[in-house]
């Protein structure tokens, strides 16, 4: 079941944590995220999971940053996010998608337990201006069932920031 945006808001400042928080993104069944100012992008040709791959940070100007096709961009949500009890979901706004922007490749799962800011996965179909600040992504909530166990030690959790992927960490257990 997915929670209305009613509960969403009647669960805010206890199960569910948005900082900062604006009543007015709320949605009737999500809540609208923002872009942060940095994106990040690696700086070699072929990535290799069993390693931790080069990266460059960007920052977005006031005029914009044009996203480039054939490019994976990371940026971050200027909003931190934690959750018990729930699943926190993400997904690109309408209007975004509408551009030709996707928000995430694969990762727009989250784990119930989660706590930290959500990297965005961007990449787009043509060339299109972003601009910092814009409410890119909406999140949603699931409910579970118990017994379950919080997503508290795994490798993004508490971040401050955009994470690159730390896949090669696997491989080094």
């Amino acid at each position: 079941m997915i929670l209305s945006g009613l509960e969403i808001l009647n669960h805010i400042g206890r199960e569910i944590i948005i900082d900062p928080f604006d009543e007015k993104r709320l949605n009737p069944n999500s809540y609208n995220l923002s872009l942060h100012n940095e994106l990040i992008t690696y700086t070699c040709d072929e990535l290799d999971m069993r390693h931790d791959n080069p990266t460059q940070r960007i920052l977005i100007p006031s005029e914009g940053f044009v996203l480039m096709p054939g490019k994976l961009y990371l940026g971050r949500t200027c909003e931190y996010t934690r959750t018990e009890g729930y699943i926190p979901m993400l997904e690109g706004r309408s209007s975004i998608g509408r551009l030709g922007i996707c928000i995430h490749v694969t990762a727009g799962f989250g784990d119930v337990g989660f706590a930290g800011y959500w990297t965005l996965e961007l990449f787009c179909v043509q060339p299109v201006r972003i601009y910092a600040g814009v409410q890119i992504a909406q999140i949603y909530y699931h409910t579970i069932t118990e017994p379950y166990e919080n997503y508290t030690n795994g490798k993004y959790q508490n971040n401050t920031g955009i994470q690159a992927s730390m896949l090669y960490k696997e491989f080094l257990l």
